[in-house]
């Protein structure tokens, strides 16, 4: 049996890939580090050789559908719940579409998509200290997560 310690890096196909490397690095602050010709872009948040890796497939390349087999989303981890509020806001000042948003018991959850309709969540996890009688919540839940009432965010 193999036993991975933790997922290294995610690669993920685009049509453009300037397009997604403005996204990648003005959305969600990654860093450039490395390009592999015009195919292929390389991203670190610290010290990593690479966090997250684009594909370019082309224009021609047919639309990720919800409804069939591959990945769901892509999970990235932000420090606090204030933090994800911080995000919530930045998201639609920008005009980002928010897919939804979600109370986990363990995490509080935005999602998101990328130029090419990859999902994106951005979560943070809950304190042990918000734990009912310290007690750690299952891990699948889907509560409702009222970020705009929260924050009286409009739009």
């Amino acid at each position: 049996m193999i036993k991975p310690q933790r997922i290294g890096h995610v690669v993920l196909k685009v049509k453009n890939l300037e397009r997604s490397e403005k996204f990648y690095t003005e959305i969600l602050g990654l860093r450039i580090v490395d390009r592999l010709g015009d195919r292929m872009t390389f991203f670190s948040w610290e010290d990593n050789h690479h966090d997250l890796a684009i594909y370019a497939v082309g224009d021609d390349a047919e639309d990720a559908k919800r409804q069939q087999v591959g990945l769901f989303h892509v999970a990235m981890q932000i420090g606090s719940y204030d933090e994800l509020r911080q995000a919530y806001r930045f998201l639609k000042e920008r005009g980002i579409p928010i897919r939804g948003t979600s109370d986990h018991g363990v995490s509080k959850s935005i999602y998101l998509a990328d130029p090419d309709g990859n999902e994106i969540e951005i979560f943070s996890n809950t304190l042990p200290s918000e734990w009912e009688n310290g007690v750690r919540p299952r891990v699948a839940q889907i509560m409702p997560l009222d970020l705009d009432t929260e924050m009286g965010v409009r739009g």
